[in-house]
């Protein structure tokens, strides 16, 4: 198969590399690839400029470490109200591109998936994760955010619903094997093998009747669809008035200083 590198826009913080019809789309904003508004923005345009550009499936990586730490909160701590709900409201978009995608989506989970990392490889179809001592986990409550209720039924429908409470409620990082052993990840290889198993998965699709499989995964994925849609339209007031909440502010604040201190020593 020929691999290409496509030339990816300033700054959009995305590199992209074509695997014949597969597209890679891999997260380059070092170190931990932080959701900020630009790449959240980035990531949607790319997830939506492929299908157009003949991509017939989408494996999304990053570098071998990290995968995303999730929500930049030192910068977004700064942001005024208007901010902090546009930002709310455009991961929620990306959400719904990764829910809605028109052609499959495999997350090649190359390193540590916490918070906002692990949302996005649980949006996409198929996930890879690198074996060793890497965690995933949706560790909201533990930096005093309550989990919004579209991602909390995302998660029901990915592990069931007794393991998305044990997971949620406590905000737990696991393993990757427990991850496997519960269903949050759907397979696990080594690290420098993580990528090339998600473009198999993506090829073993590739050959089946294209018009059999688009139609019964559009079928299979409508309820993962919905779930975005009503977040979008209930949710957002709610997101933003618990993210300016005295003690998810305290919380947020005491986790940017440790973060801070931590870079520091």
């Amino acid at each position: 198969m020929a691999v290409v590198a496509v030339q990816s826009p300033p700054m959009t913080m995305i590199t992209l590399i074509d695997h014949g019809p597969i597209r890679e789309l891999r997260l380059s904003r070092p170190p931990a690839n932080a959701l900020n508004p630009e790449l959240i923005a980035a990531l949607g345009e790319a997830l939506a400029a492929a299908p157009r550009e003949g991509a017939r499936a989408i494996v999304l990586s990053s570098a071998l470490g990290m995968f995303s730490g999730g929500l930049d909160v030192p910068f977004l701590i700064q942001l005024d109200r208007a901010a902090i709900r546009d930002t709310w409201e455009s991961f929620y978009r990306l959400m719904f591109s990764l829910a809605a995608s028109p052609v499959p989506v495999a997350a090649a989970i190359t390193g540590h998936s916490p918070a906002g990392g692990a949302v996005l490889a649980m949006f996409c179809d198929y996930r890879v994760m690198a074996e060793g001592n890497f965690k995933i986990g949706l560790n909201e409550v533990q930096v005093g955010i309550t989990l919004p209720v579209a991602i909390l039924r995302a998660l029901i429908r990915l592990v069931g619903p007794r393991q998305a409470e044990r997971l949620s409620v406590s905000g737990q990082l696991i393993s990757g094997v427990e991850a496997y052993r519960i269903g949050f990840v759907d397979e696990l290889a080594p690290p420098d093998h993580v990528v090339p198993r998600a473009l198999e998965w993506c090829q073993g699709l590739l050959a089946l009747p294209p018009q059999a499989l688009a139609q019964t995964r559009q079928n299979a994925r409508a309820d993962l669809v919905r779930i975005v849609e009503e977040g979008l339209a209930r949710e957002l007031n709610a997101v933003v008035d618990i993210w300016f909440s005295e003690e998810t502010q305290t919380s947020l604040r005491a986790l940017v200083e440790h973060l801070a201190a931590k870079k520091k020593g």
